[in-house]
């Protein structure tokens, strides 16, 4: 009798143990079938963003997303795989949020496999593993109608761009029509051909600025000479670059460009790095590199000193200059955050670094047809440094530095109706001679204020568009990629995007990033700056100060006496040299300082990172265990 109730008892638990195991695997093969996720990350970097949902949401017809990946492979390295799982995930936000218009296909190209030979047609950049081994295909491709796009490799590095770069090959897919941009620059933006027959002191044929050599896969992208006299309707933008000696009939067309409600970015320079590095050596003194709209600005009610360029000490770059290589803040170097955009407008709200070297800033008139924008400002800690200066003596300037203790505007935005900047019609071409009376050359037929609204937008620096500035390239699977290194790039993507483009893009490329400041570090770093900068004035207040009693004390001797240093020149070098020893030992205990205080820091948080948080678990479940035990009790 109790063998038989012992065999029923554990007949009974290995039953219960198989309804347990049953359930789970019936549990887990229908929550299989859900895309469960919570995104706890601040910036939601995991979940699909407004601006995509919303073309997702519009799209007139469906779009089939084919990625292509060797899966089956062996020799794939674990972390492709586990990319590519995110991917995947990803591709299944896009479709649940498609509502029925995106539809995705998974193709593993096997070798001499009908995949392998759709990769190939579509374009998708393949790489060997290993020594004569198979070919890895890593790659996306997008498909709607007639149209077709292609991501030929899906970069790792550069998973915080792939939403948008879904998005904006589905929108490309979708809508084939491409808005119409003009460029004009005296740049070699768009690259220009090697001649045919090269000659003696020509320059080197240019690839071109990947910033406008990208353009081409959104926009239907027209290069304008620098001497024209009409600017095409079709333009719906019209981008500036560094626009240096634009003669009077070219700045006439873009005047009457904007008067017939034309969209206009303008990216003038006081001190273009890229045209200085580019130029030819001058045998005679050094040309000048600076551009300015001279007869448009004041018409718009701009002021822009071509001279002067921005010095910020609380957005000072850290490089590496000078002969001897040395660390250096240059306060003209300029590394905005977010206390330096406008956090109200879409263009910037959430964008988190912009460096423009060498940058302008513009003084804008009030106009009551006119909004006026703000978008990149700088801290109240500026001033305007003389433009040659800035090239040459960085230590000087910040010896010198007075600030003008308010922000001043690098980029804006001027929204409504303009006036023109010639009254008096087109200007005479060079050479032209004036005609015998008015009525000889004809009704003056030009704008002389808007026909309607139209769109300005300022930026006081070139240089950020350049790739030095903007990008840095990298190799993956033998394709070579751009991978920006700030929000340059997204800046004026955003720029163009809200004049002639999709501005639903705008919110997906700048959404967060991984990365973040160490906001308190720097502000250690800014706060011993200036302390360092204040000992630094006072010693060369003092160097000047004992210098100028030397002389004093050299002019009372006669000439007998030129060359020997008196008991009293002897006693004030002596002090001098003292309050030198002094001021350098003060110097080095603000820059011990400086690390005691980062390294502090960084205790705090390891010893929050590695002891508070399991000591908190560890008291938490003390505190159920004894909780338990009461209740227990009782």
């Amino acid at each position: 009798m109790k063998l038989s109730n012992r065999f029923q008892n554990v007949s009974r638990s290995f039953l219960g143990l198989a309804v347990v195991i049953v359930i789970a695997i019936a549990v887990n093969v229908i929550l299989s079938t859900f895309n469960l996720r919570k995104d706890l990350t601040e910036e939601k970097l995991y979940t699909l963003s407004e601006g995509t949902r919303g073309i997702l949401k519009d799209l007139p017809e469906p779009v089939t997303l084919k990625l292509f990946f060797n899966g089956s492979n062996a020799e794939v390295p674990i972390q492709i795989k586990s990319f590519v799982r995110r991917v995947e995930d990803l591709l299944t936000e896009y479709r649940v949020h498609g509502n029925g218009n995106i539809i995705i296909e998974q193709y593993d190209p096997k070798p001499d496999s009908d995949a392998e030979e759709w990769a190939q047609r579509y374009g998708l950049s393949g790489q060997s593993l290993g020594f004569m081994g198979p070919m890895l295909y890593l790659g996306l491709v997008a498909t709607g109608g007639d149209a077709d796009a292609t991501l030929p490799v899906l970069d790792p590095q550069a998973e915080q761009m792939l939403e948008y770069n879904l998005t904006r090959m589905i929108t490309r897919v979708a809508t084939p029509n491409k808005p119409v941009v003009g460029v004009m620059s005296s740049l070699s933006v768009m690259g220009s051909p090697a001649p045919p027959y090269p000659m003696p002191g020509q320059p080197p044929p240019s690839p071109g600025w990947f910033t406008f050599k990208d353009l081409g896969k959104d926009y239907d992208v027209r290069e304008i000479g620098m001497d024209v006299d009409r600017i095409s309707d079709e333009i719906g933008s019209l981008v500036l670059v560094h626009p240096k000696d634009l003669s009077d009939s070219a700045q006439f067309a873009i005047d009457q460009y904007v008067l017939r409600g034309g969209k206009l970015l303008v990216f003038v320079d006081p001190l273009c790095v890229t045209a200085l590095e580019s130029q030819q050596p001058q045998r005679q003194g050094m040309p000048s590199n600076a551009s300015n709209l001279t007869r448009l600005f004041p018409a718009w009610g701009i002021t822009f000193d071509a001279a002067k360029v921005v010095a910020d000490l609380d957005a000072s770059s850290r490089l590496r200059m000078g002969n001897g290589n040395q660390v250096q803040d240059s306060p003209v170097w300029l590394s905005l955050h977010k206390q330096n955009m406008n956090a109200k407008d879409i263009l910037t709200a959430r964008l988190e670094f912009v460096m423009l070297p060498y940058a302008g800033a513009f003084t804008v008139a009030d106009d009551k047809d006119i909004e006026v924008t703000t978008l990149l400002s700088t801290s109240k800690r500026s001033s305007l440094v003389d433009a040659m200066t800035a090239q040459y003596s960085i230590d000087g300037i910040r010896r010198g530095f007075k600030s003008g203790n308010e922000a001043m505007a690098l980029a804006v935005r001027l929204h409504g109706l303009f006036k023109t900047a010639y009254p008096d019609g087109a200007p005479k071409a060079d050479g032209e001679a004036p005609a015998a009376d008015a009525a000889a050359e004809g009704p003056d037929t030009s704008l002389k204020a808007s026909t309607e609204k139209s769109t300005i937008l300022l930026v006081g620096d070139a240089d950020m568009l350049f790739d030095r500035f903007a990008v840095q390239a990298m190799n993956f699977l033998g394709h070579q990629a751009h991978q920006p290194i700030n929000d340059n790039l997204a800046f004026f993507l955003n720029a163009l995007e809200q004049t002639s483009g999709n501005s639903a893009l705008v919110g997906i490329r700048t959404r967060g990033k991984t990365e973040r400041p160490f906001d308190v570090v720097l502000d250690l770093q800014r706060e011993a700056q200036a302390r360092y900068l204040a000992e630094e004035t006072r010693l060369q207040e003092e160097l000047m100060t004992a210098q100028q009693r030397l002389s004093s004390l050299q002019s009372q001797k006669d000439q007998s006496q030129q060359f020997i240093l008196s008991a009293q020149q002897q006693r004030e070098i002596q002090n001098f040299q003292e309050q030198v020893r002094l001021t350098k030992k003060e110097l080095k205990l603000v820059r011990r300082s400086l690390r005691e205080d980062i390294e502090k820091l960084g205790v705090k948080i390891k010893v929050i990172n590695i002891l508070l948080i399991p000591a908190l678990v560890i008291v938490a479940g003390i505190a159920f265990g004894v909780y338990r035990k009461k209740k227990t009790r009782r």
